[in-house]
């Protein structure tokens, strides 16, 4: 055993030397490398190197010393020849970039016309559906300062914030925003030796080509090494020990399966498999686990990637005002043409807004560019229509002059390029495609020989590898350039019968029978004319064509241009998430003469349109009357804009130039009006901080007219607004809203009770919701509302800060369930408001045991008007429970009564006060209108003209008290100040600003302060009490109408003012002539 031990001593001492030796000399070997006069290594050297475990320690102390620039450099050094010549192909490849029609003859280099895109890091989750023009409207209004913008050449760095290295970044934008330029961008610096270089491979992988090997079967390794012959040297174990990135650009342009459940697992880079499989099994990890992996995308194909696959999402947001403004720099040499360019932009907020995307840009740069620099007669374009008509007229003109010399294109070869380009792009945006193969083409009819005729339009983006030949894959330059293609190809077709029949005996179905989205799946024409063409089954192939040809050209021929343009506006309107909006956009823009008449210039229109504009106008306005959706009224604004119809709008603008937001709140809107004050208002440039209904109108018809306005906004104040379920809904909806705002929301002193308060929890819960204070004080809810609450505070993504719940009667049953949540870790509550809630020293235990969770963050609680008792203020004061500010004054056992009954007071009028035509009696708290003088003694404080009388008690901190009326009289709040002598405005209660009147009678009731007065609702039949209640410290004085038919004496909501109370006040009456008002007891 003893001799064991010793050769073992011996055999590790031998080791340690020869250990020692070996780091010696590779260490001397790697500060030789790094010598700046050492010669590039040679094939031999690098073999020597793949010593991996001294070269691997070494690099990691590296690391960990911050020597990181060292290690990438001697790590570069010792990579393979193949690495070398892998950045050379890249860099060659990747640095020019082609805009547009631009070939490969005159390209521009990518760092020369780059500019930073604006990147962001945002949550994951939901699928936005909406129109991507929609998504750019909304990103467009987004606060830059309010998010972390991320450098493309840092998105796999780890935040402090985070908890774990970053394997997988899943970076999504609309089509054209710039996701593939920035992958250009990122591919193009490495291989410069820029950054990244502690990555030794990056392997671009675009979905777009993987499609066409969709049929194969092979290995990972067989695969980088179809796309990048220079990797055949690479070993299988330098996958595992290099830093490897993949990028897979264009997931939404993907034709692969990507079956995640049901794929095979798969963990052998060499074991061959379809090419579906090896995707998946590389995005979950099984493959090259610790390989980077950046995926890009459209909106829409995200949710195609399984979340927990996932460690960062990003998205590009396209290009801020600067960033427009140093593109057009860029791309105008010419900076006062430039300039020009940008403040013409900027003065179409529909051109402004579509310019976040960079194509859009180059579109039009292109068009700007030209006009602006030669002068040329005509209109400058402000709508989008007139933009991408001149755009294509520009590319005919391009096209014609590259390859037949003509500056003037032959009409009849346009017409025919365009109806052949428009086909297919309407056959592609039925399925969904942003790119399309070989064989797409030849279904539209395109000769695959003569692409480069269309190549004005139609950029080919293919790309042919030495061995690969793995085909030609076409796209449009950007899905609104598809859109326009299409809906001319569908506006030819509605005003020509021959183009029609010639499109349709093409091919068995037709292409027009259906206008609709990938999602949408809209009809555009009649749907039971459809019905009888897929029901009949002719005999022959002819007749089948014949026969389907002539019903679609009956369905237009017996349709006026006004007909057929008010059907795309139903279609439209029935798309759920407005994926025709943009088609029906450049539709109506098509059909006004002014857009025909620059047609003209590059193609024969056969037939002159006869087409009524103010037709069309009209049944847009009547469309904008009924509908029920704001967003999509505000897209039919965008299209009477394309129709050059601004008249609607102007109202509006007149509106608020002419008397503010008083006029809209006194003059009663018609719903159109209502709709054009939101399309206003969204598409102000103006930040909307905050949206305060109630200087509209505080209604609920008037919330869900204005909601797309709540939409952009940070903060939204709904309070006493008379809103109820549907509200809740409504803003439920918008808090999951990724696009969302919102920041903020009052929504005090409404009727939510505990239903809509649900329906606004399940916007909480998202996990887009970005809500951090929320206001439901005099909600009218209830304790168990407090277990939804209670599970918003439990989540991760819950962003609450500020909670106010005063006023509603939760008790301690409703406090027990809320401390469930606020002993959360994470639980992220600051501040919460629980005054006058009925919360007794029971509920206060409740409390002090969340808050002496090591998870509170609270910092302030308020308990005022509750009955705590001396137990329940002591539990919370100890210093375990981190209170910085506790409240809990003005408490007892009056308290405990619901509603306003805990505040309620016994006022009595003082008879020193009283106008000697009234009569006090009932102990001073019913008084009458008398023909009869009363006597009483002279005293400075009585009103001498006005029928009027004030309570002898002051009304102080909360107050509540009610009042019963008969024929005319008025309950008011006056300060003491208030004139006693004679008939001026100073005297009479609401004329002033020293009172606050609600006058009541049969027909009416109405507020008034200041003299400026507000009608209200007429009273129900037999119903003459109302409530008031006063919170003096916060300034709220509220009227009710109160119920006599139960016993719990429901209220109604009337009007609450908000003020600053300054002065002593005082409960006041007015009664008309022979009236009375008693003021009641309140049990």
């Amino acid at each position: 055993m003893n001799n064991y031990r010793e050769n073992l001593d011996n055999i590790f001492k031998e080791l340690q030397q020869k250990f020692i030796s070996l780091v010696k000399n590779e260490l001397n070997r790697f500060q030789k490398l790094l010598s700046p006069d050492y010669p590039t290594c040679s094939e031999r050297e690098v073999e020597d190197g793949q010593k991996e475990g001294v070269l691997n320690i070494t690099l990691h102390i590296l690391r960990n010393m911050k020597q990181t620039d060292l290690a990438n450099t001697l790590e570069s050094k010792l990579a393979p020849a193949c690495q070398r010549k892998l950045k050379s192909k890249l860099r060659d490849k990747y640095q020019r970039i082609n805009e547009g029609i631009s070939g490969h003859g005159n390209s521009v280099l990518l760092n020369e016309i780059y500019t930073e895109l604006y990147i962001t890091e945002v949550d994951g989750g939901n699928v936005n559906q909406e129109h991507e023009v929609k998504q750019i409207e909304a990103a467009s209004r987004k606060r830059q300062t309010q998010e972390r913008p991320i450098n493309c050449n840092d998105i796999f760095k780890t935040l402090p914030e985070q908890n774990r290295p970053i394997r997988t970044v899943l970076t999504k934008g609309v089509a054209g925003i710039g996701k593939t330029v920035s992958v250009q961008k990122f591919i193009l610096d490495w291989a410069e030796g820029k950054v990244n270089q502690d990555v030794l491979f990056i392997f671009p992988l675009p979905f777009r080509e993987l499609n066409l090997m969709k049929e194969k079967k092979l290995s990972l390794v067989n695969l980088l090494q179809r796309f990048f012959p220079e990797t055949q040297d690479l070993k299988k174990r330098h996958y595992k020990s290099y830093k490897i990135m993949f990028i897979l650009d264009g997931l939404d342009e993907c034709r692969l399966p990507l079956n995640f459940q049901n794929n095979e697992n798969l963990v052998d880079i060499e074991e061959p498999t379809s090419v579906d499989v090896l995707l998946t099994n590389l995005i979950k990890g099984n493959l090259l686990p610790f390989a980077l992996l950046w995926i890009t995308s459209r909106p829409a194909a995200v949710s195609q990637i399984p979340p927990e696959c996932v460690d960062q999402v990003t998205e590009v947001r396209g290009f801020s005002d600067p960033q427009k403004q140093e593109y057009f720099r860029k791309r105008i040499r010419n900076h006062d043409l430039a300039n020009k360019v940008f403040t013409h932009i900027r003065s179409s907020r529909s051109l402004h807004i579509m310019c976040h995307i960079p194509v859009f840009c180059w579109i039009t740069a292109t068009v700007l560019e030209r006009m602006l620099s030669e002068a040329e007669s005509g209109e400058i374009p402000k709508t989008l229509t007139q933009m991408f008509t001149h755009f294509l007229i520009f590319q005919i003109k391009h096209k014609s002059q590259k390859y037949s010399g003509k500056s003037d294109p032959d009409p009849q070869q346009t017409r025919e390029s365009i109806l052949a380009l428009g086909k297919l792009a309407f056959q592609q945006l039925e399925k969904g495609n942003l790119i399309f193969y070989e064989e797409d083409l030849r279904e539209s009819g395109i000769n695959i020989r003569e692409v480069s005729v269309y190549s004005g339009v139609c950029t080919q983006i293919f790309r042919e590898e030495h061995e690969l030949h793995l085909g030609k894959v076409f796209s449009f330059v950007h899905l609104s350039v598809q859109e326009f293609l299409a809906a001319l190809y569908a506006f030819l077709c509605s005003i020509d019968r021959k183009v029609l029949y010639h499109q349709n005996t093409e091919q068995q179905t037709s292409d027009l029978s259906q206008l609709y989205s990938r999602s949408a799946k809209i009809n555009l024409l009649n749907k039971k004319a459809l019905k009888q063409q897929s029901d009949e089954q002719p005999n022959t192939e002819q007749q089948n064509n014949k026969h389907q040809s002539t019903e679609i050209s009956k369905l237009f021929s017996r349709s006026t241009m006004s007909d057929f343009l008010n059907k795309a506006v139903d279609r439209a309107l029935q798309s759920e998430n407005g994926h025709l909006d943009l088609f029906l956009r450049f539709l109506l823009g098509l059909s006004l003469e002014s857009n025909q008449a620059l047609l003209r210039s590059i193609l024969t229109l056969t037939e002159r349109i006869s087409h009524n504009r103010e037709e069309t106008v009209k049944y847009i306005k009547k469309k904008i009357e009924e509908n029920s959706s704001p967003e999509k009224s505000i897209n039919l604004f965008h299209c009477l804009n394309e129709l050059n119809y601004h008249s609607l709008v102007q109202e509006v603008q007149k509106y608020l130039s002419g008397g503010g937001d008083r006029r809209l709140h006194q003059d009663r809107l018609s719903p159109a009006q209502w709709s054009a004050l939101a399309f206003v208002l969204v598409n102000s440039e103006e930040e909307l901080d905050e949206f305060d209904l109630s200087k509209y109108e505080p209604s609920e018809e008037c919330f869900l007219r204005l909601l797309p306005v709540v939409k952009i906004s940070r903060g939204a104040v709904l309070a006493s607004c008379n809103l109820g379920v549907k509200t809740c809904e409504s803003l439920g909806s918008v808090l999951k809203l990724e696009n969302s705002s919102l920041k903020e929301l009052d929504l005090s002193n409404n009727d939510l009770q505990d239903s809509g308060m649900e329906l606004l929890s399940a916007g909480l819960k998202s996990s887009h919701c970005k809500l951090q204070i929320l206001r439901v004080a005099l909600c009218n809810l209830g304790g168990k509302i407090c277990e939804s609450l209670g599970s918003v505070l439990k989540l991760e993504n819950s962003s609450l800060k500020e909670l106010d719940l005063s006023n509603n009667d939760l008790q301690d049953s409703g406090m027990e369930l809320l401390s469930a949540g606020l002993k959360s870790p994470h639980c992220k509550l600051q501040i919460l408001s629980s005054s006058g809630c009925m919360i007794t020293e029971n509920g206060c235990h409740s409390l002090a045991s969340a808050l002496s969770s090591n998870a509170s963050y609270m910092k302030a609680l308020d308990l005022t008007y509750n009955n705590p008792g001396e137990s329940g203020i002591n539990v919370l004061k100890d210093p375990h429970c981190k209170l910085e500010t506790l409240r809990a004054e003005y408490g007892g056992k009056i308290r405990i009564k619901p509603g306003f009954k805990k505040y309620g007071c016994d006022f009595a009028l003082d008879p020193n006060t009283a106008h000697p035509r009234l009569s006090l009696s009932e102990q001073n708290r019913t008084v009458e209108w008398r023909e009869d003088q009363q006597w009483y003694p002279d005293h400075p404080e009585r009103f001498n003209w006005c029928w009027q009388v004030l309570s002898k008690e002051r009304v102080t901190g909360r107050c509540y008290w009610e009042a019963e009326w008969n024929g005319k009289a008025a309950v008011s709040l006056s300060n003491k100040t208030i004139s006693r002598k004679g008939d001026g405005p100073d005297c009479w209660f609401g004329r002033n600003i020293n009172s606050w009147s609600l006058s009541c009678s049969d027909k009416r009731y109405s507020v008034s302060h200041n003299n400026k007065r507000t009608v209200l609702s007429t009273p129900p039949s037999g119903c003459r009490r109302v409530g008031v209640y006063v919170d003096c410290p916060a300034g709220i004085l509220s009227f009710y109408r109160v119920s006599s038919d139960t016993p719990s004496h429901t209220l109604t909501h009337l009007h609450t003012f908000y003020t600053t109370f300054t002065q002593p006040l005082y409960a006041g009456i007015w009664v008309g002539y022979g009236s009375s008002m008693t003021l009641c007891k309140i049990e």
